[in-house]
């Protein structure tokens, strides 16, 4: 089975597609040299995210080894990460008086 999606730092909880890629279709991905098979619950199209593991309402998505937003819904293993079930922790001008 070829390995079509990476993950970048062993404390991810999401991976990235190489290529786009089908709901139901297994998906091998490497964890610090262990092979992980999981079964997408959604299309997930090049560059796009999907949950490695089930990441609760609230709890950090975690890219590169750092957060880069948080879950606004649970969110199961192999669900699509995006904007719609996230919100970005970065770059939030609404955050910018609560952050001085």
């Amino acid at each position: 089975m070829k390995k079509f999606a990476v993950i970048a730092h062993p404390k991810d909880n999401v991976a990235t597609a190489v290529k786009d890629l089908s709901s139901s279709e297994e998906v091998l991905i490497e964890v610090e040299g262990v092979d992980l098979k999981i079964t997408l619950l959604s299309d997930i199209k090049f560059g796009h995210k999907f949950a490695v593991k089930d990441i609760k309402k609230g709890e950090e998505i975690i890219k590169y080894g750092e957060v880069i937003g948080r879950a606004t819904v649970d969110i199961k293993k192999g669900e699509h990460v995006h904007v719609h079930n996230i919100e970005s922790l970065r770059g939030r001008g609404d955050w910018e008086e609560e952050l001085k």
